[in-house]
């Protein structure tokens, strides 16, 4: 496989035969005992069992470290061997496809031969890396820019409005109709200035400038004409 050998898990294999994975190592296991037996007609050569079955282990959904087996696609044929009817078919059939996806993928990858070679992966992979530094970049200055402001400031932007209206009424002697119209307007006036449903919406980067807005806010000339007409209505009652 291009010198890169590729396994399938134990519990892949469980999953295609349609058995536990206890089960599945079970016989792995006795498939490995029978491998070290001594050969008939004495000879002394020895098989080496990574070249079938590599032991390993995986992370359990409770998250416990469990047993398994790294399965090649030699170990696939012995233990499909051990299977007959049409599981044994079927099996086959599946791993023989599985690792010739992975053989095709491998076929696919150019593995560098020369200094020359070695270079442009280099310079590529770090091309790479460099564009998704500018990604992760763009996505923080999204975030950045869209970032509300807190509990705390929103609370410092409703007290300069507060003082901002006490400080009109004070100076203007406004009664309790012409503060509430204040109010309005300079709410109304703040969320078509900054285009948010309400002054939690307010961005971050906003905050300073809608202080400033709120100090220096004025009413508008409609406000002022109905204070003006509450003036009035109070003098002629």
């Amino acid at each position: 496989m291009n010198q890169i050998e590729n396994t399938l898990t134990s519990l892949e294999v469980a999953e295609m035969v349609g058995r536990r994975h206890d089960h599945v190592l079970a016989d792995i296991r006795q498939i490995i005992s029978d491998l070290g037996e001594p050969k008939s007609g004495g000879s002394s050569e020895t098989i080496d069992i990574n070249t079938f079955f590599v032991e390993s282990t995986y992370r359990s959904a409770q998250n416990k470290e469990l047993p398994c087996y790294l399965v090649t696609k030699q170990g696939c044929e012995v233990f499909g061997n051990r299977m007959t009817g049409a599981k044994g078919t079927q099996f086959t059939v599946g791993y023989v496809g599985r690792f010739n996806q992975m053989e095709q993928h491998i076929k696919q990858v150019q593995i560098p031969t020369t200094q020359r070679e070695l270079v442009q992966l280099a310079l590529s992979a770090n091309e790479e890396t460099n564009q998704r530094i500018d990604v992760v970049e763009t996505k923080i200055q999204e975030i950045e820019e869209n970032k509300l402001i807190t509990t705390e400031d929103k609370g410092t932007i409703d007290s300069h409005v507060r003082k901002k209206v006490a400080s009109i009424c004070r100076d203007l002697r406004l009664d309790q109709q012409a503060k509430s119209l204040l109010f309005q307007d300079l709410g109304s006036s703040i969320k078509r200035l900054f285009n948010v449903p309400n002054r939690g919406r307010i961005k971050d980067k906003d905050f300073l400038k809608a202080l400033d807005f709120v100090d220096t806010w004025e009413p508008s000339s409609v406000t002022k004409a109905q204070i003006h007409q509450l003036s009035l209505f109070d003098e002629t009652a």
